[in-house]
């Protein structure tokens, strides 16, 4: 197994970038530790792709810096010999085997075609293409391609990876296999992933920090845990209680750090709270050490919310991913 490098594989300060007059992205900073995923989240037009661009230099700032892998933007040319990118609308040769695609890549690269050729070998192996590398790339299926893209991101063995959404219209089999991909990626291999998508359910799977990017600005950033906690909207939760002790429940749990009570269910003696969304465990704790040191019984606690979703939509109000 690689070593997985330590430090900060990228970094940006007040990052601005405009077209023809319309800011795009204004006054981002940010930072990745290197071997880890990143997943990049936003709606549509929220600013992900020209922050990409910046970062993989297609686009120069209009202000602010940045360093990939320790190299300042002042030195383009060298970012970019560290760095893969693995676009939303790649295309392929399809009149080509994958093995001469990447061989092709290779030697742009500088590679030696012997060179060239065992490695592409070794990534097609990587990616699970093994065996299909003579095969033309027209055979193959997308989700074969977004795997022999992820390849061509990996030629010149690279510090940081882009992929822009690398599962888009794959299969849930395929969608699997390019997820499992990307994380043996950063384990095993310490390459740090940019992942941008709108699938949240696949950013909760692989990745180890979240930003989401509203307007050109950040509004939400942190490890997936910490995302969900700090930005969600207040969460539901439901006591349950005995039935006769529903009402009493509810009357000692209003006033607490409760923002609404209510009995949903008499007969089921369920009480219905809603949870504030800065501290909802202390708060659903507060609540219930109340029921207890005044004689309720607690039969039962449900606290719902609380995933990446809900925070999305509430930073982001409402737009979906």
């Amino acid at each position: 197994m690689v070593e997985v490098p330590s430090g900060v594989a990228l970094q940006g300060r007040d990052l601005r970038k405009s077209y023809a007059g319309v800011l795009a992205v204004d006054s981002l900073s940010l930072e990745v530790e290197a071997g880890k995923v990143l997943g990049f989240l936003g709606p549509n037009g929220a600013g992900k792709t020209t922050v990409i661009r910046m970062l993989s230099t297609i686009l120069t700032p209009d202000s602010g810096t940045f360093s990939v892998a320790g190299v300042p933007h002042t030195r383009p040319a060298e970012i970019r010999r560290r760095v893969g990118a693995l676009p939303e609308s790649a295309g392929y040769p399809l009149g080509q085997t994958g093995e001469e695609w990447l061989v092709f890549h290779g030697r742009l690269f500088g590679r030696t075609r012997s060179d060239a050729r065992s490695t592409a070998r070794r990534l097609l192996d990587q990616v699970g293409l093994v065996g299909r590398g003579t095969s033309r790339i027209a055979a193959y299926s997308r989700g074969m391609r977004q795997r022999l893209g992820i390849a061509r991101a990996l030629l010149n063995d690279p510090q940081v990876v882009f992929l822009d959404e690398p599962t888009l219209g794959l299969d849930p089999g395929g969608q699997v296999q390019v997820l499992e991909l990307v994380t043996r990626i950063a384990r095993q291999q310490g390459v740090t992933v940019v992942l941008s998508t709108h699938l949240l359910a696949e950013v909760e799977q692989v990745c180890d920090q979240v930003l989401i990017l509203n307007g050109g600005r950040i509004v939400a950033e942190g490890t997936v845990a910490e995302v969900a906690r700090r930005a969600a909207a207040p969460r539901r939760a439901v006591v349950q209680v005995p039935p006769e002790q529903a009402e009493r429940a509810s009357a000692l749990l209003t006033g607490q750090r409760i923002d609404a009570v209510s009995v949903s269910n008499g007969h089921r003696g369920e009480v219905e709270l809603t949870v504030p969304a800065g501290s909802p465990e202390e708060a659903s704790a507060q609540a219930l050490s109340c029921l207890l040191d005044a004689g309720v019984p607690v039969l039962g606690f449900t606290l719902e919310g609380g995933r990446l979703s809900d925070a999305f939509l509430a930073v982001t109000g409402g737009s979906d991913a």
